[in-house]
């Protein structure tokens, strides 16, 4: 059996797969745990992954084929020169590993070592403390030896590097 990408209806991704699932189709539909602030409140919402697609697997043969596009919620099978575009179990088994990892990981804690990779601090080691936003985080860093609070953008958070290794806020002198 071979997996294969369908499109669904916008805003019935979950109605899809319940029907596939009725007809006793295999599929997949990986989401993600996010946040997201409304009114000023962060929340947690579960969003699809690749949003509009979801994976089924079927053998080239099955009956299931004819059913696939009268389904309440599907809206095509994703193909190319009218041929279904097959998807190996190993790229599904990388997606579904990723997921997992993801949903260990969940997100910067207080007081988790990051490393700042943009902008005047680029380089330099920091401690997460907050989010500020959607967009911002706060982080402590040791600047003119003092803890410093800096709003910096999410995005340039990264991992620190492992003990011994030199980012560039700690280069020595020749």
């Amino acid at each position: 059996m071979t997996w294969y990408a369908l499109q669904h209806k916008p805003a019935q991704g979950d109605r899809a797969v319940v029907n596939l699932q009725n007809q006793d189709i295999t599929c997949f539909y990986p989401k993600i745990q996010i946040e997201k602030i409304k009114a000023g409140k962060r929340t947690q919402k579960l969003e699809a992954l690749f949003h509009g697609y979801m994976f089924v697997k079927l053998e080239q043969n099955d009956p299931n084929w004819a059913k696939l596009r009268s389904t309440r919620g599907v809206l095509r099978v994703v193909s190319f020169a009218n041929k279904p575009a097959g998807i190996s179990d190993d790229i599904i088994q990388q997606i579904k590993d990723s997921l997992d990892s993801v949903t260990q990981q969940g997100g910067l804690k207080l007081g988790e070592a990051v490393q700042l990779g943009e902008g005047p601090f680029e380089g330099i080691n920091a401690v997460f403390q907050a989010y500020d936003g959607e967009e911002r985080a706060i982080v402590l860093i040791n600047f003119m030896q003092k803890q410093q609070r800096v709003k910096v953008p999410v995005s340039s958070l990264k991992e620190p590097l492992a003990p011994g290794g030199r980012g560039v806020g700690e280069r020595g002198c020749p």
